[in-house]
């Protein structure tokens, strides 16, 4: 550590400070600010020359005076205590405790600047994860080591969502269930009572690791913390060897401190003022997740994304699904129609699912009633749509079924109890139900093994 303070601080914007003659700095270094009054704050190196440093200051610049201030660099980076210990407890966005208890104690500290997945070192996502929901894992499976984010749009119940899968995921044949990372950037007192009491009444808290920034908290906190999260979630992976769940909400909140660094730092902005280096940022931060050769361990990701205007084309979910494998997609139309969880089918995919279904990971019949169910599905919405400018009573008998097997999937399928947690099984019972209204020969994409052996209707 440093044993040099400086008072050359002559500028601060937007969470940021900049302070004259220190040579020998490092990008990266991490800083404490001390002012007149003794209060400290915790700061980065951001940007480093020969003349100056740019520092982000995590808890801000507000009533700062920049002429009563001591700067030190500490030679160090950003790190995080890693611990077993770190398992049933809350922390702020810098790894330090909000849960009122001591901070961790290791010996193991690691820079919270982690680095993307070597590609020589990852092993093919596999390995079906059971959410318990059956939009997900009947039509957009999730696979162990995947990045599968949640689109969805304000007022929507993608906390709702996130929260039941937190409670329910866990591997099909393994009695362990997930240890859980979350990271919540930005988000209302309410909602960060409401993680922290369903945890805590479900029972799964002990084995949650909580990051936190609330919507009042610094927000340049917020460019910190999904790293610290993913720092934790290496360890326990990577380390310990457990199976990892990595759940942020909302990365919206995210890339938008990071626009506002950015405009302080005077950066060339592109779209919607976001800076251009928005997509590898993004990119570091998701691709810190999936599975090595010879580790039992994995990390398995599902980012929050909420689109402004319910835009799926905005900057922030048109990037975000490039990098990750699929997108789960949430309707305001089945929202306002009371079905929970309001998952719009058609633009939801899941890349990675043929290779987690199927005889040896689900059920030899899988992927064909998926198949199947969306072929179905998209017919009877072209229908709904028909329907809506001729009127119903002027359709066709088929028509007419393809019509109520709309109505159905959306109620039976779709909608569930949102502490129901559906095993596999009854997720493609469920369907061969729905499917059955259908005569024996509409159903095309099913093998005559599969409909002699599951089909329930007569014809």
């Amino acid at each position: 550590m440093s044993i040099k303070e400086y008072r050359t601080a002559s500028e601060a914007r937007g969470g940021l400070i900049v302070v004259r003659d220190t040579p020998g700095v490092a990008f990266g270094d991490r800083v404490r600010i001390t002012d007149d009054r003794g209060a400290t704050r915790d700061g980065q190196v951001i940007r480093a020359a020969d003349d100056e440093v740019l520092i982000l200051v995590f808890e801000g610049t507000d009533d700062l005076d920049l002429s009563g201030i001591w700067v030190r660099f500490l030679d160090q980076p950003v790190e995080i205590a890693l611990s077993p210990e770190l398992l049933g407890r809350e922390f702020n966005g810098l790894g330090e405790p909000r849960d009122g208890r001591p901070p961790v104690l290791s010996n193991l500290r690691r820079a919270v600047s982690g680095s993307a997945i070597n590609p020589a070192a990852r092993t093919y996502p596999r390995e079906f994860i059971q959410t318990g929901i059956s939009t997900i894992d009947g039509l957009n499976s999730l696979v162990r080591g995947q990045k599968l984010p949640i689109f969805s749009g304000s007022g929507l119940p993608h906390n709702r969502l996130a929260a039941q899968i937190v409670r329910q995921a866990r591997l099909k044949d393994e009695d362990s269930s997930f240890s859980v990372v979350f990271a919540a950037m930005g988000v209302s007192y309410a909602d960060a009572k409401f993680f922290r009491d369903e945890f805590a009444s479900s029972g799964v808290l002990r084995n949650v690791v909580m990051f936190v920034n609330l919507a009042d908290d610094p927000p340049v906190e917020r460019l910190t913390l999904p790293r610290t999260a993913l720092t934790a979630a290496e360890y326990l992976a990577y380390e310990l060897d457990r199976h990892v769940l990595v759940v942020m909400t909302d990365m919206t909140y995210y890339a938008e401190a990071l626009r506002e660094v950015a405009t302080a730092k005077g950066d060339v902005p592109a779209r919607k003022g976001y800076p251009g280096y928005l997509y590898s940022d993004l990119a570091e931060i998701y691709e810190r997740c999936g599975r090595i050769h010879n580790r039992h361990g994995s990390i398995t990701m599902v980012p929050v994304v909420s689109m402004p205007s319910d835009d799926i084309t905005h900057p922030i979910p048109d990037l975000t699904g490039y990098i990750t494998e699929g997108q789960i997609v949430l309707s305001r139309e089945l929202h306002n129609q009371g079905v929970y969880p309001p998952v719009h089918i058609s633009p939801s995919l899941s890349r990675l699912m043929k290779d987690g279904i199927g005889k040896d990971d689900t059920r030899e019949d899988h992927p064909h009633v998926a198949a199947q169910l969306y072929a179905l599905y998209a017919r009877a919405l072209e229908t709904r749509n028909l329907a809506s400018i001729i009127g119903a009573d002027e359709l066709s008998e088929r028509d007419r079924r393809y019509l109520k097997f709309a109505d159905d999937f959306d109620k039976q399928f779709v909608g569930q109890g949102e502490s129901e947690d559906r095993s596999i099984e009854a997720t493609l019972n469920l369907a061969w139900e729905l499917m059955s209204k259908f005569p024996r020969d509409m159903l095309t994409r099913l093998s005559e093994t599969e409909v002699a052996k599951y089909y329930q209707g007569s014809a």
